[in-house]
């Protein structure tokens, strides 16, 4: 099986045009209209993923690689600017400047979301307010923590967890303010940063690699102004049959939510497979769920053949062994973890992190001499990447000393704090690698500095102080759903093949970031204010924080210790991605990607598993029957079942909402 590139049928320009400067159509900047209607979209946008997902949790449209509600504002205001352009040609938007909105609502869903400013609401005040005399948190290390990153004002606490209290009141919003600024200038360098690698990093996979960037076919479709029928999504048959698909499954599913009288496809999402294995040792999966997700179908279908088979196989294969553990008592009472998930997935992408920046150091080197010692451009990069490079580089300079002083700040010491920051950028790239190659989700729960270093050095000599700084910083490094540096790649992709200036999808990311960072503090602000974290919402990131202090008690009070075991299989998970990474080069039949198993055990194909399965095969079979031509045929369909279920899932999610109930939801 070979890797196949996406075909890009419904884009205006071919996708070998995207960096060609002789361009017949030369590329455009910023559209202010366009960057206004997108700030203006950004705050219902904002306010109803987090009234959705913090107050009612009926749609976690955050945690998936292509956003729900951006697709679904954009989905509207295409049909709205197609009637405006058959009414006012003049007035209508053109495909660069719906782009451009749509990359603003996606930067300020990112603020938003689960793993972003939802984590950090769920962990800023956490410790002050559930200190109990039996936690013993005051006097293990409360005078550690960073008090210029928390809130420890009770009163504001108090209305923040309890609700039905104004946001508006200062008694309870300004003890937020501080704390705030100076975690938003904090994940503003983390994000500039993956920014500048991005620039650095763009002409590389775009251009040379020609990486498929599945995530980008849907809004590239969506706001294309075909010349002819046949190229145009919203006029095709197979589209609109997948979108009633999906749309007709969700609307079952929905109306039984409310009246449970109503049919139940109980295969579509969570199915669990595993309650028929009741004995020993096949019940050792008895947690097992398959999932048909339309959406999560459609997404799979543009994964490249290898990779979607090594997903399922690897995530069969990685259940097998639990299997195997329980016939071999490895499972056992004294096992100290079997099987070891958390640190297989920790070697397994470290491994193939590795190895994607190692193969990159070309590219910084010509970016660097490009900068600063006059190499010639060559023929993919256009002539304003000169100033970009050295603009990056200078970016990762500022950065990496803004990171020096806040570590120095919080008395993280010199050796923890490059190891952290250096896992945490390392998995940054892997995971944009993986969007843009892959377009796959990537929950990867088990891989976070924290727990790597515990494991590698135990608590102890990491120390108490490092602990509670790792503790606290926790939650933007927990599950990396929503995680910005791949969303700010597709958007450069998205202005490459709409031939806008790189330069002002930089300026577009910029400015949305700080419109979307201040947009979700308000949104957050006022849902929690009003409803109570505690109290009312139901999607409220409590665990975050309580992952982030209840271990770190654990650590405090029983030290962990380095294992041998638990060294092992991390050493184990590495090797094998650097053996199925060495085989894939050497052989082109070789069928299993590294990144397949990377997925399956990191928690990233829990869900979604079996969808790869069916995507695979569908496809599999297409190829084989009429190669790429009915390959090409069938996009439409796919494409239909992500708009279907978006569209239907986010209604759905607003009923629910203006009605004051958690209606049905498409995912999880």
């Amino acid at each position: 099986m070979t890797t196949e590139r996406v075909p890009q049928s419904y884009s205006t320009a071919d996708p070998s045009e995207a960096f060609n400067t002789k361009a017949v159509t030369p590329a455009r900047g910023l559209s202010l209209r366009a960057v206004l209607l997108g700030l203006l979209l950004t705050i219902p946008a904002t306010f109803w993923t987090t009234v959705i997902e913090v107050r009612w949790y009926s749609l976690d449209g955050t945690c998936l690689p292509l956003f729900i509600m951006p697709i679904f504002f954009l989905f509207w205001l295409v049909l709205l600017n197609r009637g405006l352009k058959s009414l006012k040609p003049g007035w209508a938007l053109s495909q660069q400047e719906l782009l451009l909105v749509y990359i603003i609502l996606v930067v300020g869903t990112v603020m938003a979301a689960h793993d972003m400013l939802q984590n950090l609401f769920g962990s800023i005040g956490h410790a002050s307010y559930f200190a109990t005399p039996e936690n013993h948190w005051k006097t293990l290390f409360f005078p550690l923590l960073p008090n210029f990153w928390l809130v420890r004002d009770p009163v504001a606490l108090k209305g923040f967890y309890r609700g039905d209290v104004s946001p508006y009141d200062p008694h309870y919003w300004v003890p937020f303010i501080a704390p705030l600024f100076w975690w938003l200038l904090f994940i503003g360098t983390l994000i500039g940063i993956c920014l500048c690698l991005n620039v650095l990093i763009r002409t590389r996979w775009s251009g040379h690699e020609r990486l498929a960037f599945p995530i980008v076919e849907l809004p590239v479709a969506l706001t294309s102004h075909p010349q002819t029928a046949a190229s145009d999504l919203l006029a095709s048959r197979a589209m609109w049959a997948g979108f009633l698909l999906a749309a007709i499954l969700d609307l079952i599913n929905g109306m039984h939510n409310l009246y449970p009288s109503w049919p139940f496809i109980p295969i579509l999402k969570l199915y669990n497979i595993g309650q028929y294995f009741t004995s020993r040792p096949w019940n050792a999966i008895r947690d097992t769920n398959i999932s048909m997700y339309p959406f999560a179908i459609g997404l799979a279908y543009f994964v490249p053949l290898d990779l979607s088979f090594s997903c399922w196989f690897f995530f069969v294969a990685r259940k097998l062994f639990q299997v195997f553990g329980a016939i071999t008592g490895l499972d056992g009472p004294g096992s100290g973890g079997f099987p070891y998930f958390p640190q297989q997935a920790s070697g397994a992408w470290i491994a193939w992190g590795l190895t994607v920046v190692w193969a990159l150091r070309g590219q910084f080197r010509h970016a660097w001499r490009v900068a600063f010692q006059r190499e010639p451009l060559n023929p993919l990069e256009e002539p304003e990447m000169v100033r970009h490079y050295r603009g990056a580089f200078f970016g990762l300079a500022i950065g990496t000393m803004i990171l020096a002083i806040y570590s120095w700040r919080i008395n993280l010491s010199p050796w923890v704090a490059i190891l952290f920051f250096g896992l945490y950028f390392l998995l940054a790239i892997t995971i944009t690698r993986a969007r843009a190659e892959l377009g796959t989700p990537h929950e990867i729960y088990f891989v976070n500095p924290r727990l790597i270093l515990v494991t590698l050095f135990g608590s102890q000599t990491l120390g108490a102080q490092n602990l509670t700084d790792l503790s606290v910083m926790y939650w933007f490094n927990r599950g990396y759903r929503c995680h910005p540096m791949p969303n700010q790649l597709e958007a450069m992709r998205m202005g490459e093949m709409a031939r806008i200036r790189q330069s002002a999808i930089i300026t577009t990311l910029v400015i949305a970031f700080v419109w979307g960072a201040l947009v979700a503090c308000w949104a957050n602000i006022h849902v929690t204010f009003t409803n109570g974290a505690t109290a009312k919402c139901i999607g409220f990131k409590v665990w975050v924080g309580g992952e982030s202090y209840n271990n770190l008690q654990q650590w405090l009070q029983t030290p962990a210790r380095v294992d041998i075991r638990q060294i092992s299989y991390l050493i184990g998970g590495f090797l094998l991605v650097l053996f199925l990474r060495l085989m894939r080069g050497a052989f082109l039949w070789w069928p299993f990607h590294p990144a397949g198993y990377a997925l399956a055990v990191s928690f990233a194909m829990d869900y979604f598993w079996f969808c790869f399965f069916i995507a695979w095969l569908v496809k599999f079979f297409l190829v084989r029957a009429g190669g790429m031509k009915a390959y090409q045929a069938a996009i439409p369909f796919f494409l239909g079942l992500i708009l279907g279920d978006y569209v239907m899932g986010a209604s759905w999610a607003l009923f629910g909402a203006y009605n004051h109930l958690q209606a049905y939801k498409i995912y999880i």
